[in-house]
């Protein structure tokens, strides 16, 4: 693995600067960069590299050059969760989700839409009545079907790929799929519906299950046994998602290897959805948003120097690893910049956390130059 200073750090930035004197608010002109000094230019025709975004971030014209100019797609930060697509009355609310396509869309950026159903963002309406029971299961998979109908028929064309069913696996040994309102009122079947509804709403566009820790064995086992099963239903799916919500020493990039080797094997393409390396210490490991930690802050005033080598070398390693498989057709980022990831609230509250490729002044990092010296030589090695 090889870190590019701060030669690469000039061209980015020098770049940048001249987006952001030509874009208008909000906006940022598409980007052709064949010089292999941003993500994009060096990933190239090898995947799609991302990020995800909110319109707080897009109305920021620096940060929008720095989207454009970096990632070459888009996931929807969270404009394109249940709880922000429709209210408690069932009216669709898209104004906010538009304009993240629009973006998108301006910029030649494809769209990942993310997600249609998930326990934790999903309106009570859906599955339950007013008393928390489980729905009627008809009613239950009307409600459902209407909802993602409405969605994915509303951006028919527009989205290159659904996240379909986010988070459906337990992490409990033992037990299969998490207790969520839409198992107890349609059963497990929920997500082989899910998919095809979605894939007769939208026929052109990409599904694919998206989950935390589905790459290491407590539930890689379980994400195969679902794979297989919609597989054997020919149950539209495309492809497979691994957040990627990792630590600076789990799992080992080994456990990453072997996960996506397994993942692919059941015959779909994997993605890397959510992409970000915690520096910070923590009990749990994963994304499961129902924990919360007591923990210590303990870099309020800057990550340590030797932490920031450490995060660095972390990000080459774990890119070092995700490229050697030519399955993996997409890594995305979940966030833009430090001071915008969510791992400033999750599972500690209100720490300052470090774990994205670019700073709070949305300078690169030294984890940006390892990231970026993974797409090159891996851009070498494939001789493109």
């Amino acid at each position: 693995m090889k870190i590019f200073g701060i030669e690469s750090r000039v061209a980015m930035l020098l770049m940048l600067v001249g987006l952001g004197f030509c874009c208008g608010e909000g906006q940022a002109a598409p980007v052709t960069d064949d010089t292999g000094q941003t993500l994009r230019g060096s990933a190239k025709v090898r995947l799609l590299i991302g990020c995800a975004a909110a319109t707080v971030d897009l109305k920021d014209p620096k940060l929008a050059a720095l989207i454009v100019g970096q990632f070459n797609c888009l996931t929807p930060e969270y404009e394109f969760m249940p709880e922000k697509l429709v209210d408690d009355k069932g009216n669709f609310t898209f104004e906010q989700g538009n304009a993240v396509v629009a973006f998108a869309e301006k910029n030649q950026m494809p769209v990942f839409g993310h997600m249609l159903v998930w326990h934790f963002v999903t309106r009570k309406w859906f599955f339950e009545d007013e008393a928390g029971k489980p729905l009627p299961r008809e009613q239950a998979l009307a409600n459902l079907k209407r909802y993602i109908d409405g969605v994915v028929g509303h951006y028919k064309g527009r989205i290159k790929a659904w996240d379909v069913v986010n988070e459906a696996i337990s992490d409990k040994d033992g037990e299969y799929l998490k207790d969520t309102p839409a198992l107890r009122a349609i059963g497990e079947d929920y997500i082989a519906k899910a998919f095809e509804f979605a894939h007769a709403a939208a026929p052109g566009a990409q599904l694919y299950y998206n989950d935390y820790n589905i790459e290491q064995p407590g539930k890689l086992e379980k994400a195969v046994k679902l794979i297989r099963s919609l597989k054997a239903q020919n149950i539209p799916i495309d492809a497979v998602g691994i957040q990627g919500h990792w630590l600076l020493q789990w799992p080992p990039t080994s456990m990453i290897d072997s996960g996506i080797e397994a993942l692919a094997a059941t015959g779909v393409k994997v993605m890397v959805t959510e992409m970000d390396i915690d520096p910070l210490p923590r009990d749990a490991n994963g994304a499961d948003m129902a924990v919360t930690e007591a923990g210590a802050n303990p870099y309020r005033d800057g990550l340590p120097a030797d932490v920031q080598a450490q995060l660095a070398k972390r990000y080459g390693e774990v890119m070092e690893a995700v490229l050697r498989h030519p399955s993996v057709t997409m890594v995305g980022f979940w966030g833009t910049h430090d001071g915008r990831s969510w791992l400033n609230d999750f599972p500690v509250k209100g720490r300052t956390n470090y774990p994205l490729l670019f700073d709070r002044q949305y300078q690169p990092k030294p984890a940006f130059d390892a990231v970026l010296g993974a797409l090159r030589e891996d851009k070498t090695k494939r001789g493109n």
